[in-house]
């Protein structure tokens, strides 16, 4: 159509034309429009009707196999499958902002290569008609998109996380071009895979990611029971993540072969969850098979579907009890890993009955294991399970924090309670309840989250049938009826069969310090060796190797080529609206607009004026949320609150004066509840704790009345306190394992205040903190159960709690004098107790960071390295650079932006990201799983500091994408309903904005120049690696230890090195008796590192 010409005129137009040249035309028999031309005219004709008669509808070439609406959840599925290539399409239709993607392809290997594991990576680098590294995701983030994915060891999945139908549509046929048709080159192999760099180390994206994982204690147990469970002909026996070892001799040919064999559309499946434009989407997919017909295998070439069409594991024919060390310089506790093959993951009954046997032998702590091996008898801190769903799944059960010479009896203790369990008549009652809790969960789980349903339409992609008979199953969750109906002696045949008599896998995983220096020396020789052999010549011939495969890889990607797709309307975000309505003391912050208020106010008045905020959403639940300062807690109780919030649920409680045992408080909850917790993590406040208790409408006050009963009426236990001190401190071995929590743990020590509830929480304190609990709680009771007495008093107050209420208002009865329950405990006040912000809790080093430098923590666990680098940030919301840091950081981290090429395309870490708290008050940079974090860092400086300087410009496009992301940003805070609540009670209640405050920072947002973001860098974000200004906590191998002290002195940093020991703490608590603390020795014992404290000698310019 011209432009600017409506369609009636153009109509009034063709007609004149007809007349004119003396053409006419009738309806033939066929009642079809039928057209008589001079041929000279026929041409000219064509052009004008096509522009006035509606295209006629080409027949899709995706057939619908089936729609139908689940009836325990508001989604409708539809499934499609392509004629032409057997690609599977399945849509959940849901209301929300957010549109998410998963392409998965089943993928099956007969070795550790990590071929599998190497395409999910290189399938980013290019494909065939757009040959750039990096234009898929830059792309992305311009259409409100984020991209990933994952490797299993059944399949393969690509994700896009996107903000509305418009962005998801433009990018859907790129990202299925990236993934049918990837360039592979030898130079994506390079950096993406494995090298040897110009220093002659091991680097390379994949091989840093698995060189991290590969000998943890998980890692190792789970693959040496796998090497039992199958034999070489089943894929399910290999490590698709790739060993180093065989990442360090793959070849491009191998990747593409797995490829070819693999990547087909006939084995792939596109699974959609969110609002969908259901024509466009069949329109762009007929189009994109319509572009590669000539690359897609005819559907009846030969093609051997994974798993299902292979070789399957053969029953165990004997018991096997293995041992498996890993890595650890503390011996003292080890874990136990015990797998069963179990039912076909298509027989959803026997499915769902393992999940609820599961849930009555480990849910809980009434639960028959967890009661007995973890609270009555201590043998374990845990008894964790899952179920790896496939044609012959596999049933794990795990009991965590064994000690180490106990493994065997443990692992023995286990069958004989199993065994037990079958022999005498069922909890029936508990059982019931089991099913009835695992139905709710599922209703609930199908309501908030989206996985839920990617996860069940994968899995029956992978092994159920392509009919879709298998898919009907989400339907419904008619099972549960089913299983409901199952006797006494039907569940006890289940459970003798599928595991008290069954042949089984246990791996004892054993902690080892001479196997940790045996890999440390075996490593270093290995590198020296090669190194040796390669001589500087070869190591230099392949540093410029690299050089030139980045050189290639990060080519720049033409302006115009990005031009071709603009940025798309947001007129298709869908935001979940929550309506506002307050009672009590919440009042004072101003009331609600909408129809919530007016349901509030008519409703009965409570005689408690409690702070309440009412979030009304069209959910089939309720979701209570108690926020609970901690100011008023004492600084000496503080670490005391770890054990509080694991013992909250766990614990008797006085019912009309009688005691009642805390395995009938547990069965109670779980009757009335779908989930609980108490936690530290706060609501946008580092110093507050969240209670949360979710239910269905009717049990309101119930839910209420359960909040008052376990903060009122809970009667202290020794028994149950020493419980879960021992759990805890079995727990302690493993957490000090983990490099990047004990980096965050070191780094709070530093930066905040010693009062502040985080720093008080740490491992770091528990580790010497609850041993000293466990001997006074043995010796003096009453001291222990008074403190916890004190503690809870200092927190549940009437002015220190504020609630919020997530439900649909008009199903709640009495939504406001319900919680007059909480009357005959609380006493009002008339002021509430102000909500810290977590820049209050700084400590003078947080508040002015620099003079503390880098401190570098070796760690036996460890294979690479983790850091954390903090500086000063804004204070406020309302700072008027807000929204260029805000923008500056998205800019510097946009997939496939200026770190991304930085540090990850050059293998210098797997990952690196900022975190830019207002509530906090600084700005912290991790690097995540790095061969060398001082390369890392230094790169990432150098990047910061020439886009700052204007020796690199901003590029135009990634800026879009930024700006994109941001926006994305906001409506993943608000992709559910409970999410949506909550982040308006965040930001209304605890950072005190004003309601349109989001629509009002996007604004803001999109006018950030970008003189200001150059500004911005230079003024708050190249500080963060500034030696003065800033300070870095590292956590490493012991193997780089000496290589991080030199590359940080010569940043200029202070250097001090210690072990995790230094940072102890036990906030001043002593025992007082005479057989105080064997663990002092481990907390005074000098590490070999502990006296080499150096300084750097100057500042770099």
């Amino acid at each position: 159509m011209a432009p600017g010409l409506a369609r009636p005129a153009l109509a009034l137009a063709v007609a004149a034309g007809l007349l004119s040249f003396g053409v006419y035309f009738f309806m033939g028999p066929s009642a079809q429009l039928q057209l008589h031309l001079l041929p000279s005219l026929e041409l000219c004709f064509q052009t004008i009707l096509a522009a006035i008669m509606p295209a006629a509808k080409t027949k899709s070439g995706f057939r619908q196999i089936q729609s139908f609406e689940t009836d325990y959840a508001p989604c409708k599925i539809t499934q499609y499958v392509s004629e032409r290539s057997g690609m599977q399409v399945v849509v959940a239709d849901r209301k929300g902002p957010k549109v998410n993607g998963y392409f998965a392809l089943a993928t099956e290997i007969f070795d550790d290569s990590g071929a599998p594991h190497t395409l999910e990576h290189l399938v980013f680098m290019g494909s065939k008609s757009f040959q750039y590294k990096g234009l898929l995701d830059k792309l992305a983030s311009r259409a409100y998109s984020s991209t990933n994915a994952w490797t299993a060891t059944d399949h393969t999945a690509y994700t896009i996380d996107t903000a509305g139908w418009d962005g998801f549509a433009q990018i859907l046929p790129l990202y299925l071009e990236h993934i049918l048709l990837p360039t592979i080159t030898d130079d994506a192999v390079t950096t993406e895979v494995w090298h040897i760099d110009g220093e002659g180390n091991d680097a390379g994206v994949v091989y840093s990611e698995m060189q991290a994982v590969q000998f943890q204690s998980s890692e190792i147990m789970d693959l040496k029971a796998r090497r039992i469970l199958y034999p070489e002909n089943v894929g399910f026996r290999y490590e698709t993540g790739g060993m180093t070892e065989a990442l360090r001799v793959l070849t491009p040919e191998r990747i593409r072969q797995f490829h070819k064999d693999m990547y087909q559309s006939r084995n792939l499946v596109l699974v959609i969850v969110g609002e969908t434009n259901h024509e466009d989407l069949l329109k762009i997919l007929d189009e994109f098979e319509e572009s590669i017909k000539d690359e897609i295998p005819p559907l009846d070439s030969p093609f051997k579907r994974p798993w299902i069409d292979s070789a399957q594991p053969e029953p165990l024919k004997e018991t096997v009890i293995t041992t498996a060390e890993f890595p650890e310089e503390d011996e003292s506790v080890g874990e136990i890993l015990v797998g069963f093959f179990g039912p076909d993951c298509m027989n959803i009954t026997d499915i769902s009955a393992v999940s609820i046997v599961l849930t009555y032998l480990c849910g809980s702590s009434v639960s028959i294991l967890e009661n007995i091996m973890v609270e009555k008898e201590e043998l374990a801190s845990s008894v964790s399970y899952w179920c790896d769903l496939r044609p012959h799944s596999v049933i794990w059960l795990q009991p965590t924090g064994v000690a180490t010479e106990k493994l065997e009896f443990v692992e023995k203790r286990l069958f004989e309670l199993l065994k037990e369990v079958v022999s005498k008549p069922l909890d029936m009652n508990y059982m019931r309840e089991c099913i009835l809790r695992e139905k709710r969960r599922v209703k609930f789980y199908a309501e908030i989250s989206e996985s839920y349903y990617a996860t069940n339409i994968i899995n029956d992609y992978l092994f159920g049938k392509r009919d879709g008979s298998s898919l009907k199953d989400m339907k419904s969750l008619d099972e549960y009826d089913a299983l409901e109906k199952w006797t006494d002696d039907t569940w006890r045949e289940f459970i003798r069969f599928w595991f008290a008599d069954a042949k089984h896998v246990s791996v004892l995983g054993k902690p080892s310090l001479a196997l940790a220096e045996k890999m440390k020396a075996e490593e270093k020789a290995r590198v020296e060796t090669r190194k040796k052999e390669l001589g500087e010549d070869g190591i230099k011939k392949l540093g410029e190797r690299l050089e030139s495969a980045k050189s290639h890889n990060d080519a720049p990607i033409p302006p115009a080529v990005l031009d071709q797709w603009s940025v798309p309307s947001t007129d298709s975000i869908h935001f979940i609206e929550s309506d506002t309505a307050r009672s009590g003391h919440a009042r004072a912050i101003g009331l609600g607009t909408g129809p919530a208020q007016k349901l509030i106010d008519q409703a009965p008045e409570g005689k408690l004026p409690v702070f309440v905020q009412f979030e009304d959403v069209p959910s089939n639940f309720v979701h209570i949320t108690a926020h609970i300062g901690t100011t008023q807690v004492p600084v000496e109780l503080k670490p005391l609150t770890t054990m509080f919030t694991d013992n909250f649920f766990n614990t008797p409680i006085k019912r009309d004066g009688e005691i009642i045992g805390f395995e009938q408080v547990v069965m109670e909850l779980e009757r009335d509840t779908v989930s609980y917790s108490l936690s530290a993590r706060g609501l946008g406040d580092a110093g507050s704790m969240v209670l949360s208790i979710s239910v269905e409408p009717d049990k309101y006050k119930a839910a209420i009345d359960w909040l008052r009963t376990l903060a009122f009426d809970a009667v202290y236990d020794p028994q149950r306190i020493k419980a879960a001190i021992s759990k805890a401190i079995a727990d302690i071995p493993e957490n000090k394992r983990d490099g990047r929590g004990m980096s965050n743990e070191i780094d709070a020590a530093i930066h905040l205040d010693h009062s502040s509830l985080p720093v008080a929480r740490r491992t770091l304190v528990k580790a010497v903190y609850l041993k000293r609990l466990k001997k006074v709680l043995e010796k003096e009771p009453e001291k222990v159960l008074g403190w916890f007495d004190d503690l809870r008093k200092s927190l549940f107050t009437f002015e220190n709690m504020r609630f919020l209420v997530t439900a649909n208002v008009a199903s709640l009865p009495d939504p406001v004098s319900s919680w007059d329950v909480l009357s005959a405990s609380l006493t009002a006040k008339d002021e509430m107790v102000p909500i810290s912000k977590t820049s209050s809790m700084l400590s003078e080093e947080g508040k002015n960071p620099g003079s503390v430098g880098a401190i570098i923590v070796p760690m036996t666990s460890l294979e690479s390295s983790f850091t954390v680098s903090t500086s000063p940030g804004l204070l406020s919301y309302s700072d008027p650079r807000l929204p260029s840091i805000m923008v500056a950081i998205a800019y510097l981290e946009t997939v496939e932006g200026p770190l991304w090429n930085a540090v990850r395309g050059a293998g210098y870490a797997y990952g690196v990201f900022f975190s830019r708290s207002v509530d906090s008050g600084t700005l912290t940079y991790r690097v995540y799983r790095s061969p060398d974090a001082s390369k890392a860092i230094i790169a990432s400086r150098d990047c910061i500091r020439k886009i700052a300087n204007s020796e690199v410009e901003v590029d135009k496009h990634l800026l879009e994408g930024a700006i994109s992301g941001i926006v994305t940003m906001f409506a993943e805070e608000q992709s559910t309903m409970p999410s949506a609540a909550q982040q308006n009670f965040v930001q209304s209640v605890i950072r005190d904005l004003p309601t349109d405050w989001n629509k009002d920072i996007l604004k803001r947002v999109r006018n950030v120049t970008v003189d200001e973001i150059k500004k911005i860098m230079t003024e708050m974000i190249l500080p963060c690696f500034e030696p003065g200004k800033s300070n870095v906590v590292i956590t490493c191998a012991k193997l780089m230890v000496e290589g991080l002290e030199t590359a940080f002195k010569g940043m200029g940093y202070k250097v001090q090195t210690r072990e995790l020991s230094h940072f102890h703490d036990d906030y001043g608590f002593k025992t007082g008796y005479d057989d105080e603390d064997e663990e002092e020795s481990e907390e005074e014992e000098e590490g070999e590192y502990e006296d080499g404290d150096s300084e750097g000698d100057s500042e770099e310019d």
